[in-house]
C-alpha cells in the first residue's frame, strides 16, 4: 500500500506493513556489548542472590552448598540472562549468554538468543528482562544491573533494530535513559536511524560525522558513571504492528451477522406446551365422529399419495403426521397406509394411543411386508407389535422359513425395548425374567408364535433351533435368547414328535461339535496339506469315531436331506487360511451331498446374503422371470463356524487359464452344438446369459465387494453364481471397484457388445431391476430387522444400513430414469479399466501364494 503526497509529488512514501499474527518465527534478541563503567559496582553475596534468582524462576528445589566459597584470586566473568514476560508472568526460563572476562578490552558477546515463543503468540504488553551478572567464584555471583524493554512501541509497532539500554543496580529496572545527560544517547538514536536508512547518506559528510561521534563516544565512555548495554532485534523489511489471532469459542458460534449468536437451549428437546396442547385439541376424541366423514381434496390427496410412497425408513414431518392423523379413517381402507399411520401417533399420550389401538382392528389387513416393518426397532408399542404378529399367523410355513432369520432378530427388539423402559439396572437382571414371560403372553407373543409354529414343522423347527443357538452367543441378549430356547425345548418334550426332534437336535449338535474339533485340530497341525488330508480321511474312515456310518439324521444345513454317514475317501481340505473341510455326506437314498465346514470364520454374513438372493429369486419367479440363479444353502451353527453347500463348478479364473482366456471355449467344449449360438447348446447359453444378468443386478443392489474371478463360479450347465460374501453394503478392500462385476471376458462369452445375446442380457437386467424396485419395501424391512445382528459389515454403521440399500434402488427416480441409470451402470462396468489392473494384480498374488 502506498500514498503519494500532493505537496511533494516527486516523493514516494511506502506504508507497507504486516501484523505479528502472520509471523510464524521465534522471538529472538542479540546481546551486543557493554558500554560504560562496571568496576565501581560491589559484588553482592553470591549464594543468597543466586538462591533468590532460582526461587523466582521455579528452581528453588536446587540444592546449594552453604559452605564458604572462597573466590580470592579467581578471574571475574560477566554473563547476561534474558527472560520473556507478559503481564508480569514469565513466558520462558532465563536464557544465558556465554561468559566474557572483565580483563578484555571490550565486553562483547554478539550472541543471538532465541526464545521458545513465536511472534504470533505475543501479547501487546510483552517485554524482555535483561540482567547482567558478575561471577567471581563458583557461588559468588553478583547482580550488576538490569533493565526491561517492551517489545511494542506505544503505537503498537514491533521493536526492530539496535537499542541502547541503561542498566540499573536497583531491582526496579527501566528502559528509559536519562535524557540530556550524555550526548551519545542522542547520537546512538541518530546512528540507528542512519543504519535503518531513515537519514539521507552523504559519503564525505558521513565520514567526518562518524569520526566526531567516535571521539564523543570514547570520551563519555571513559568518564561514565553508569552502565549501558547494547542489544539488537531482528530487522524486517517493513513495519510490523501488533495483531492478535482470534480463536473460535466452542460454546459460542458467531454467524455471519454479528448481531446474532447461537446459544444452546437446554429445553430444545422438551415438548413445547403450546404445541402439545394444540396436538391434543387437534386429535381429541371429540373430533373422532367428524374425522370419519372427512374426505381429502385433490391437493391433499396428492400429498397423501406422496407420503404413501415414502420408503419404510423415512421419517414424517409434523405437518405430514397431522395430515395422516386427520384423514386416518379415509386411509384405513389402504393397507399400505398403516405403517405411516402408526408413525404419526404419539404413543406416550394415553388418549391418542387408545384411539389408534381401536382403529387397528378396523384397518385393512396388511401384507407380510408391512407386518415385518411393524416388528422393527422403530415400533415399541405392544399393541402394534401384537397386531403384526397376528398378521404373521396368516403366513405359510414356507414364508416363515424365508423370513425366519429376521423374525428371530425381531425378538431382540422386544428385549431391548423392555430394557429401555425399565432402565439399565433392571435390564441386566430382573427384566430378562419379565421379558421372557412377556414373550409368551398376549402383549406381543412373537417368540411364542414362532415356537408354536416350529412345533408343527420340522424344517421351521430346525432353523429356529440353530438361529437361536447362534444368538445365545450374544453378550447382551444371549440370556434372553437362552430363555426362548429353553421354552422351545420344553415345548418339544410335551409331544411325541417333539421328543424325536429333541433327539435330532442332540445328534446334530454332536455332529457339528465333532466337525469343529476336527477342523481346529487340522488347523493346528504343522504338517503340509497332503498329510492333513491323509489324516482327515483316516480319522473319518475309523468306525470307532462314528462318522463313517450312523443312523439317519436330518442335515442341519438342509433338514429335508437325511444323511447316514461321511464318505471318508472323498474328504479333503481347502488351501485357504482357515483350512475348511470338504466333506461328502452319504444320503439315505445312496447319493452324495457335498458340504464345506468352516471353523474360525463368521458365516452369518454369507447366510444373510444367500437368504436375500433366494428371496429375490422367488420375487423374480413370481413375475415369471426365471434367471436360473443358484442360491445354495448356508447355515451358521455358531458365531465362528458354519456349513455351506458345495455346488460342483469351476472359478472363472481357472476356466480362463485352461481355455485360452475364453469362457465361450469352455461352454463350447462342455456343451457342443454346431447349430446352437456360437457352437453352444441354446439352453446352456440362455442359462449363462440369464444367470449373469441376475447376479449383476443382485450383487449391485447388495453392494457386494471384493469381486474377482476366483469367487465367480460357473457350472458346466452354464449357471454362473457368486460365492464368498465377505464384503457387502458398498465395502470393498480394493480401490475404485466397479458398480457390478461384469468383465470383458464375460461379455465376450455372449458374443461381444454388439451381439444379440448381450442385448438379451441387458434386457434381463432392466426387467429384474424394475421388478426388485417394486419389492424394495420388503427388502428394506428385512435389512432394518438386521441392524443389531452384529454381522460384521452391518455392525460398521448399523444406522446407515437401510439407507445404503435404499440408495441402490434409486427410488427417487421415475421408472424410465431408473432404466436409463442402470444402462449407464452396465456400460461403466464393462469399460472400467482399473478393475482389470486389480484383477491382474490379484492373479499374480494368488500365483505366488500357491
Amino acid at each position: 500500500m502506498s500514498y503519494n503526497n500532493n505537496a511533494a509529488a516527486d516523493q514516494f512514501v511506502d506504508f507497507s506493513f504486516c501484523e505479528t499474527k502472520d509471523i510464524n518465527e521465534f522471538v529472538s534478541i542479540r546481546i551486543d556489548n557493554l558500554w560504560g563503567s562496571y568496576g565501581l559496582e560491589q559484588a553482592l553475596p553470591g549464594r543468597h542472590i543466586l538462591k533468590e534468582h532460582l526461587r523466582q524462576n521455579g528452581l528453588g528445589h536446587v540444592a546449594i552448598d552453604e559452605g564458604d566459597a572462597g573466590d580470592d584470586g579467581q578471574e571475574r566473568l560477566l554473563f547476561v540472562t534474558v527472560q520473556l514476560f507478559s503481564s508480569g508472568i514469565p513466558l520462558s526460563l532465563p536464557l544465558q549468554t556465554k561468559y566474557c572476562t572483565t580483563t578484555a578490552t571490550n565486553q562483547e558477546w554478539r550472541e543471538w538468543i532465541r526464545f521458545p515463543n513465536k511472534y504470533a503468540e505475543l501479547a501487546l504488553d510483552a517485554y524482555v528482562a535483561i540482567v547482567l551478572w558478575d561471577m567471581r567464584g563458583l557461588w559468588n555471583v553478583a547482580r550488576l544491573g538490569g533493565c526491561q524493554i517492551k517489545l511494542f512501541e506505544p503505537d503498537s509497532e514491533l521493536v526492530q533494530g539496535r537499542r541502547r539500554l541503561r542498566l540499573e543496580s536497583s531491582e526496579k529496572a527501566s528502559s528509559e535513559p536519562k535524557r540530556g545527560v550524555l550526548k551519545y544517547d542522542a547520537l546512538f538514536e541518530t546512528l540507528r536511524r542512519y543504519d535503518d536508512g531513515d537519514v539521507q547518506r552523504v559519503d564525505w559528510l558521513d565520514a567526518l560525522a562518524m569520526e566526531r561521534i567516535t571521539e564523543i563516544r570514547d570520551d563519555e565512555q571513559l568518564h561514565a558513571t553508569e552502565l549501558y548495554i547494547h542489544v539488537s532485534f531482528p530487522q524486517f523489511d517493513f513495519a510490523v504492528t501488533f495483531g492478535e489471532t482470534l480463536l473460535d469459542d466452542p460454546l459460542l458460534q458467531k454467524p455471519q451477522e454479528s448481531k446474532y449468536c447461537l446459544i444452546f437451549d437446554p429445553e430444545m428437546y422438551r415438548d413445547n406446551p403450546a404445541e402439545s396442547k394444540h396436538r391434543r385439541l387437534l386429535r381429541g376424541h371429540r373430533s373422532e365422529q367428524l374425522d370419519r366423514e372427512l374426505k381429502p381434496n385433490p391437493s391433499i390427496r396428492d400429498q397423501l399419495n406422496t407420503i404413501m410412497r415414502y420408503p419404510p425408513g423415512q421419517e414424517l414431518s409434523d405437518n405430514e403426521k397431522n395430515i395422516v392423523w386427520k384423514f386416518r379413517f379415509y386411509l384405513s381402507s389402504n393397507k399400505r397406509a398403516l405403517t405411516k399411520f402408526v408413525k404419526c401417533v404419539d404413543w406416550n399420550d394415553p388418549l391418542e394411543a387408545k384411539q389408534a389401538t381401536g382403529l387397528l382392528s378396523e384397518w385393512a389387513e396388511v401384507s407380510i411386508d408391512d407386518a415385518l416393518e411393524l416388528l422393527s426397532a422403530n415400533f415399541t408399542n405392544h399393541s402394534v407389535r401384537g397386531y403384526a404378529v397376528a398378521q404373521l399367523r396368516k403366513a405359510t410355513d414356507d414364508e416363515l422359513v424365508q423370513y425366519l432369520l429376521q423374525l428371530v432378530q425381531a425378538i431382540k427388539f422386544e428385549y431391548l425395548n423392555a430394557a429401555t423402559t425399565q432402565g439399565v439396572e433392571t435390564a441386566a437382571a430382573g427384566s430378562i425374567e419379565d421379558w421372557s414371560r412377556a414373550m409368551f403372553t398376549n402383549e406381543s407373543g412373537l417368540a411364542g408364535f414362532l415356537v408354536e409354529r416350529a412345533l408343527g414343522n420340522k424344517v421351521l423347527g430346525n432353523f429356529l433351533y440353530w438361529f437361536l443357538m447362534v444368538e445365545c452367543d450374544d453378550r447382551n441378549t444371549g440370556k434372553a435368547y437362552g430363555k426362548v430356547m429353553f421354552q422351545y425345548v420344553n415345548a418339544l418334550s410335551d409331544t411325541e414328535s417333539g421328543q424325536a426332534m429333541q433327539t435330532m437336535f442332540e445328534r446334530q449338535g454332536k455332529l457339528v461339535s465333532d466337525l469343529a474339533r476336527i477342523s481346529l485340530e487340522i488347523h493346528a497341525m504343522k504338517e503340509p496339506r497332503p498329510r492333513k488330508v491323509e489324516w482327515l480321511r483316516g480319522y473319518l474312515g475309523d468306525a470307532k469315531n462314528g462318522l463313517v456310518s450312523f443312523e439317519p439324521l436330518s442335515l442341519p444345513l438342509s433338514p429335508d436331506v437325511e444323511v447316514v454317514g461321511i464318505r471318508a475317501e472323498r474328504a479333503s481340505v481347502f488351501k485357504s487360511t482357515m483350512m475348511p473341510l470338504f466333506l461328502h455326506f452319504v444320503t439315505s437314498s445312496g447319493g452324495l451331498y457335498p458340504v464345506i465346514f468352516k471353523a474360525g470364520d463368521d458365516m452369518r454374513q454369507d447366510q444373510l446374503v444367500v437368504q436375500i438372493i433366494t428371496l429375490m429369486d422367488r420375487l423374480l419367479r413370481k413375475e415369471s422371470l426365471d434367471l436360473r440363479l443358484t442360491p445354495y444353502c448356508v447355515l451358521a451353527t455358531r458365531v465362528d463356524q458354519g456349513l455351506s453347500q458345495f455346488i460342483p463348478s469351476q472359478s472363472l479364473a481357472a476356466i480362463l487359464a485352461e481355455n485360452n482366456n475364453s469362457i465361450l471355449a469352455y461352454l463350447r467344449r462342455s456343451n457342443p452344438d454346431p447349430e446352437g449360438p456360437y457352437g453352444v447348446t441354446a439352453d446352456v447359453m440362455e442359462t449363462y446369459v440369464k444367470s449373469c444378468a441376475g447376479y449383476c443386478v443382485i450383487t449391485y443392489l447388495l453392494g457386494v465387494g471384493d469381486r474377482h474371478l476366483d469367487n465367480l463360479l460357473l457350472t458346466p450347465q452354464g449357471h454362473l453364481f457368486h460365492v464368498d460374501f465377505g464384503y457387502i453394503l458398498g465395502r470393498d478392500p480394493k480401490p475404485f471397484p466397479p458398480p457390478m462385476k461384469l468383465c470383458k471376458e464375460m461379455v465376450e462369452a455372449m458374443g461381444g457388445m454388439d451381439s444379440l445375446m448381450y442385448q438379451r442380457f441387458k434386457s434381463h437386467c432392466f426387467v429384474a431391476f424394475s421388478i426388485l424396485r417394486k419389492s424394495s419395501n420388503l427388502i428394506l424391512n428385512l435389512f432394518s430387522l438386521m441392524v443389531h445382528s452384529n454381522i460384521p459389515d452391518i455392525a460398521v454403521a448399523p444406522d446407515q444400513v437401510v439407507a445404503m440399500v435404499q440408495d441402490k434402488f434409486r427410488l427417487d427416480l421415475s421408472e424410465e430414469d431408473a432404466m436409463r441409470f442402470f444402462q449407464t451402470l452396465i456400460g461403466d462396468s464393462v469399460k472400467a479399466l482399473f478393475p482389470q489392473v486389480i484383477e491382474t494384480i490379484h492373479k499374480w498374488a494368488q500365483y505366488w501364494r500357491n
